[in-house]
């Protein structure tokens, strides 16, 4: 009777730490099924974009494909400049203060004014060398230059996309932080609806237009990316007292100094993060590049397929900031420590069914492309292994946001740039150039670093130090005490 007794008391605790109630998930439904709904339609597209100019040449998809990796840098490094400011203004919004809200959205316009400045600038005066760092592996030289020509003109084109890409994130993060996602939604697939509809008629020379190849594609991209913004703020705007921090948002761009610290001290973390975690990523597909150009456009198919598996826990991880940053700024710290960990269980839980899934498909789905069958053979590796450690990105993903909504950037930096720079990357480059291993075996033992962080990062969220409110002072202060207590 005592074994049973302990055992439904162990059963107890672990339902009531990872399990929540009807209500909770409903509230969780609400939040990201419009986030999936918005991800999964953008990946979608993405994959018929993928195979739209993988039915025009191997050239050409590899091409877009590399400049995509660096579009990859770029976006990242807005996300990560407005992730600081996101931390505050979903505790802004908790606590009920629309001025504060504002006063965030205004810090956002300035950081991706700097951040876009900065970027055209280095890809217009580096674009062709940086390409040409994915083209140094074995193959043929006439596709390396036919790669690095597509490429070229893809990004001359993207260019013109970075600005209403920037101003969507401003717009669609600070929705979502007031808790509003159906907005970003319907935005995100007005969008891909238009860029789907553009590449077929532009990549293919369709209803009398010219075939313009991979141009049409950066071209029908860049179009959809301006219907998005258009949608966004049109509406926002046209709902004042529905989104009342539009209200007065441009009368004056003048920002409380002490914000600015505080944004900058908790951002400044989040943005070297985001810049150097997505350059360890593109570092780590040009050390595998070195295998071959296959490799390349291997790759180049399993993220894309990747990603569209992966939108669960990548959305699970707006579902952590937005509720445990929302419950920090009413100050209800212990509401945060049980969001945190429900949140990453059904994450997990999800994964292993979503794992199995890409698993069981990862040898069909390449035979859609019109490639080489080594190219599918190796994207159907390369799924494999993704799906075999997706619950494990999803700890870490959960970890990350959760870190981050109490405002423990220096942690998140460390737990994923630097843990990239000082473990991947050596690790990779190690097997890649002072071993045998050919790329079956290197990719999965480059990766079992991802098993240890997420390790890490149960550890880190079991700590509680991150959990602490910074947009109120009485709320400070009872999270202090709660904190001290507990």
């Amino acid at each position: 009777m005592q074994q049973l007794a302990a055992t439904s008391s162990i059963f107890d605790k672990f339902r009531r730490t990872f399990i929540g109630d009807r209500a909770f998930y409903k509230n969780v439904l609400a939040l990201v099924v419009p986030i999936i709904v918005q991800n999964t339609i953008t990946n979608v597209v993405n994959l018929l974009d993928n195979i739209m100019i993988g039915q025009v040449g191997t050239a050409e998809m590899s091409g877009v494909a590399i400049v995509n990796q660096l579009m990859f840098v770029f976006m990242l490094t807005i996300f990560g400049g407005l992730g600081g400011a996101g931390i505050f203004g979903a505790q802004y919004f908790g606590a009920g203060d629309n001025e504060g809200l504002r006063n965030t959205v205004r810090f956002k316009m300035v950081t991706v004014i700097i951040i876009l400045a900065a970027s055209i600038t280095i890809f217009i005066t580096s674009g062709d060398a940086l390409i040409s760092l994915y083209l140094k592996g074995e193959g043929d030289a006439a596709d390396a230059a036919a790669m690095l020509e597509h490429g070229r003109v893809y990004l001359n084109v993207m260019l013109w996309g970075l600005l209403p890409f920037a101003l969507s994130q401003v717009y669609s993060g600070t929705l979502r932080e007031t808790g509003e996602t159906m907005l970003p939604m319907k935005a995100s697939i007005a969008a891909v609806l238009t860029n789907l509809c553009l590449n077929y008629v532009l990549i293919f020379g369709k209803l009398g237009f010219p075939v313009l190849g991979v141009r049409g594609a950066a071209i029908a991209t860049v179009i959809s990316r301006f219907v998005e913004l258009a949608i966004i703020v049109v509406y926002t705007h046209r709902h004042k007292v529905r989104f009342q921090f539009v209200v007065g948002l441009y009368r004056s761009m003048r920002i409380p100094v002490s914000l600015v610290r505080s944004i900058f001290r908790k951002g400044m973390p989040l943005l070297a993060n985001e810049l150097f975690w997505s350059l360890s990523v593109t570092t780590l597909t040009q050390i595998f590049s070195t295998y071959g150009l296959n490799v390349v456009a291997g790759m180049n198919i399993a993220s894309t397929i990747g990603n569209l598996f992966n939108v669960i826990f990548i959305s699970m991880g707006s579902a952590v900031a937005v509720m445990v940053g929302q419950s920090l700024g009413a100050g209800d710290i212990a509401r945060a420590k049980a969001h945190a960990w429900k949140l990453m269980f059904f994450s997990v839980c999800t994964c292993f069914v979503i794992g199995a899934l890409m698993a069981a498909t990862a040898p069909f789905i390449p035979m859609i492309y019109n490639t080489t069958e080594d190219v599918r053979l190796l994207a159907t590796h390369f799924m494999r292994v993704s799906a075999v450690l997706m619950p494990f990105f999803a700890i870490s993903h959960c970890s990350y946001f959760t870190l981050r909504s109490g405002g423990k950037t220096l942690i998140t930096f460390l737990f994923d740039s630097i843990y990239s720079w000082v473990i991947f990357i050596p690790l990779a480059y190690i097997i890649t150039n002072y071993t045998k291993l050919d790329i079956i075996m290197a990719y999965p033992i480059c990766h079992l670093p991802d098993l240890v962080k997420s390790v890490l990062g149960v550890i880190f969220v079991k700590t509680g130090y991150w959990a602490q409110n910074m947009v109120t002072d009485k709320a400070g202060a009872e999270a202090s005490a709660v904190e001290a207590a507990g």
